[in-house]
């Protein structure tokens, strides 16, 4: 069990690991540090280290098991389900690697980077890019999310349909255990076939089993034709056969195939600086279609083109807008990847991260649409996301009018209709931002007794002292 309270004496050596300059201790520097992105989860914390080197972690780690003290790994404090955040009315340390930034080396030969797990996952982008190769893995929250968090988390983003998410994307961890012990898995193999893969183990832990200080990340070329459109549609069901269609057209060089209803590019436009939407006429849903290829921009362009000529002739499409540019394609992104923020100024927003089999997304679609709507007649659904693998941000705008904190108060309620339908059909209650303190005891429910205990082992094993982010993921508690 870990301590109530710190005796300072015990805050006293934790701060000489690091320093005062890398200290934080006053109520206005830790203000940032205790609250989520979405305001669900306020913690508490006595102080916030910054340590600035693996020896220095491990140094944390080591008098952390000594004193019994928590300890929450922190990086961009970007997640979505209270992973990061220290609990509340507890004296968990907060361990931030915003110091431990740097691109430790870019082997373009090997198509490997190694970078620290504070490394700012827009960095990792640019250093790939400026030896010619890329590092597939994008979100919304780039410029300030970090490598060790998107691996805690497994980050998935809107490219997992060419490249996967970042399981597929590292080959090796350096990783500093509850304990302090270091362990350097910064293999940079992609065939190592030597007994248990510790590194799946950490990547998607959320930190429950050890700090991510360094990864081997993948990269890939640099791909020469790039095209990106924006096509409206009738249905979710025919957003499916556009897939299927584009999937049998262009392999691999598919890379993006993103859903979105009219709800939302409505309030996108209407919030987002920047944001416009591209067509004249308005549709019930759209789609933005990515393609890259290897070989040439003409045959990129060949690609989309047929794409959306025998959408239009199958009756499946009926507009479409090709973006001209480079900035025009990153303004079609932008209007994706701000569909979440244009939703806050519309009142509350009830959230789903969740994923089904592809060839069930419609069927799930309307199900959700008719349950939520009978149980909350006025609310405003706002389903988008990766109709290419199946990953759907099911979120709900409170009704027009309607008190934001009663509607919020439905959480629960909402999440218990959406996630029984994404079960039955066969799906997971969490596709990409992970289990942290908010889906911790609706996954013990819902995953076999055996799947659980076997977690509580893992947990055990590595952290025996419970020290290590507690209460996030999974309880030692039955």
């Amino acid at each position: 069990m870990t301590n109530p309270s710190i005796p300072p004496e015990h805050l006293d050596r934790f701060v000489a690991i690091v320093g005062d300059k890398y200290a934080l201790r006053s109520e206005a520097d830790l203000a940032p540090h205790l609250i989520e992105n979405r305001g669900l989860y306020h913690g508490s914390s006595p102080l916030l280290l910054k340590p600035g080197s693996v020896a220095e972690v491990s140094a944390i780690m080591k008098l952390a098991t000594e004193t019994g003290t928590a300890i929450v790994p922190q990086t961009g404090n970007t997640g979505l389900v209270g992973g990061q955040t220290p609990r509340e009315g507890k004296s968990d340390i907060i361990l931030s690697l915003e110091r431990m930034n740097r691109i430790r080396d870019v082997d373009p030969v090997a198509n490997v980077l190694v970078a620290d797990g504070g490394a700012i996952l827009a960095e990792v982008q640019k250093a790939a890019e400026a030896h010619g190769r890329l590092f597939p893995l994008s979100l919304g929250s780039e410029g300030s999310c970090r490598i060790g968090g998107n691996l805690s988390t497994n980050a998935g983003g809107t490219a997992v349909l060419a490249y996967g998410n970042m399981r597929q994307l590292c080959l090796g961890l350096e990783v500093v255990l509850p304990t302090g012990e270091i362990w350097d898995g910064l293999r940079r193999l992609k065939k190592d076939n030597t007994g248990y893969d510790l590194r799946d183990l950490f990547i998607g832990a959320e930190g429950t089993l050890g700090i991510i200080t360094g990864a081997v990340l993948k990269l890939f070329p640099q791909p020469l034709g790039h095209q990106v459109a924006f096509a409206g549609l009738n249905s979710v069901e025919d957003a499916l056969a556009l897939f299927n269609l584009a999937s049998s057209l262009c392999g691999a060089s598919l890379t993006g195939f993103e859903l979105m209803p009219r709800f939302g590019v409505e309030i996108t436009a209407r919030h987002i600086d920047g944001v416009r939407d591209p067509l004249e006429a308005a549709y019930p849903w759209y789609v933005l279609i990515d393609i890259s290829t290897s070989d040439s921009a003409e045959t990129a362009e060949r690609m989309m083109n047929g794409v959306l000529e025998q959408g239009f002739e199958a009756g499946l499409v009926l507009d479409a807008a090709i973006a001209s540019s480079v900035a025009q394609q990153k303004a079609l992104w932008h209007m994706r990847e701000s569909m979440s923020d244009a939703q806050k100024p519309e009142g509350g927003s009830i959230k789903h991260d969740v994923s089904v089999p592809v060839s069930r997304v419609p069927h799930f679609m309307a199900e959700a649409e008719e349950a939520v709507m009978a149980a909350m007649p006025g609310a405003r659904i706002c389903a988008f996301g990766h109709m290419g693998d199946g990953n759907i941000h099911y979120n709900i705008s409170q009704p027009l009018g309607a008190d934001k904190d009663a509607f919020i108060a439905r959480w629960h309620e909402m999440n218990h209709i959406v996630h029984g339908l994404v079960l039955a059909h066969g799906g997971s209650i969490s596709a990409e931002h992970g289990i942290g303190q908010l889906k911790r005891d609706e996954l013990a429910a819902i995953r076999p007794t055996i799947e659980i205990e076997l977690m509580r082992r893992i947990k055990r094993a590595f952290d025996p002292a419970n020290i290590m982010n507690p209460e996030k993921v999974v309880s030692l508690d039955p």
